[in-house]
């Protein structure tokens, strides 16, 4: 078994380590305080061509798999901006994926090239108050009339809805009572967000604050026939596609904002000078940072493993919850270690790690918890009984 990258996936982290090392600490700590979107760091990630990494090449994407999408994405969290800048590109890994499976030729050219070109930026609306992750129970109703469909309903942790002009959306077409099984009779849409029509309400929050994240408000709004993807009634399928691609996107950006912490702690116990002799001469310090070190190597190998076993058309279910479960531990360890080690400056945000740690707990809570990463082991792994 041959663990390490080949030369054309060493040639992608260190061409996504150029563009993201334009965007220095102050670009992003400016971005983080006016809460303001990357554009100069999503074009420039667009304008090198990484925003199509896994689309058809025939669309202008490069057709690699989600481990190269995963070496990218980790390069990219690992970099000044953190978790912020992972967020500026995820939905284009996973999002549209459904689109690239389900999708009509056409559907695909006129969909999935504004992407991958980075003229068009695309927020998820799958989320909603009442269901949170149970899916199933989403009630947000799109009824059949001429030409497409009206669609009522509220979608909630709607990232990127600010300055995005498309959202992929889920919605029921029958209600959950009328189906044979739950996950029936939801139908997904990839249509524009019309914030002339839907009110997209921003909300406050920790950390993360380069990329937006809303309250989604949808009264009657008509979609089109043309923006249906696939077929009625087979949308929460249809987005079982990009699960555990995401579990495993997500899972290698919190690797990556983790080891980011990790050296920038590591940098200041070299430099700094207490009684008279560098901290990072003290086992205190020392021992610390080296077990942060071994949990991010285990996680990152992990997610490796089911991305590799993703690509290779394996099951991978397991593998990307479990590489998520332990990236987000890690991060956050790794992420409070920084802090500690920086001492009172930790505080401060003049040395970054406040801005990680802040956007280190998102990654134990989002897209899915702990808990319910752990009772799926139990339940696939271990065939326990389900227990929700």
């Amino acid at each position: 078994m041959d663990i390490k990258f080949t030369e054309e996936q060493e040639a992608i982290r260190e061409g996504v380590k150029r563009v993201c090392d334009q965007f220095t600490d102050e670009y992003w700590s400016k971005l983080d305080q006016e809460k303001s979107f990357p554009f100069e760091f999503h074009k420039a990630m667009a304008d090198a061509g990484w925003l199509g990494i896994t689309m058809p090449e025939e669309l202008g994407g490069a057709n690699l798999g989600v481990t190269e999408a995963a070496i990218m994405m980790h390069e990219v969290s690992c970099s000044a901006g953190g978790y912020s800048a992972a967020s500026t590109l995820h939905l284009n890994i996973f999002g549209p994926h459904a689109v690239v499976v389900n999708g009509t030729p056409e559907q695909k050219e006129r969909m999935l090239k504004p992407l991958i070109a980075g003229t068009d930026r695309a927020c998820f609306g799958v989320t909603e108050p009442d269901a949170g992750l149970d899916t199933t129970s989403i009630t947000t109703f799109a009824t059949k009339v001429d030409g497409g469909y009206r669609v009522t309903g509220r979608k909630i942790w709607t990232s990127s809805g600010q300055v995005a002009n498309k959202i992929l959306l889920l919605t029921r077409t029958t209600p959950k009572d009328q189906c044979k099984k739950p996950t029936d009779g939801m139908t997904l849409f990839y249509t524009d967000l019309d914030k002339s029509q839907i009110e997209v309400r921003r909300i406050n929050k920790m950390g993360r604050n380069a990329v937006d994240s809303n309250a989604t408000f949808i009264d009657d709004y008509f979609v089109p026939e043309e923006d249906r993807i696939g077929e009625e009634g087979k949308g929460f399928h249809y987005i079982l596609h990009s699960l555990n691609p995401e579990r495993i996107l997500v899972g290698i950006e919190a690797v990556g904002l983790g080891r980011g912490a990790l050296a920038r702690a590591s940098q200041y116990a070299r430099e700094r000078k207490v009684f008279g002799r560098f901290i990072g001469e003290n086992q205190g310090i020392q021992h610390p940072l080296a077990e942060n070190w071994a949990y991010l190597e285990s996680a990152f190998w992990m997610i490796m493993r089911a991305a590799n076993l993703y690509d290779s058309g394996l099951p991978c279910g397991a593998e990307a919850n479990a590489g998520k479960f332990l990236g987000g531990r890690a991060a956050f360890d790794a992420c409070t270690r920084a802090v500690m080690t920086h001492g009172g400056m930790g505080y401060s945000t003049e040395y970054q790690v406040e801005r990680l740690f802040r956007e280190s707990i998102l990654l134990r809570i989002a897209p899915i918890t702990e808990q319910l990463i752990l009772s799926f082991i139990a339940e696939k792994v271990l065939d326990l009984p389900k227990s929700y």
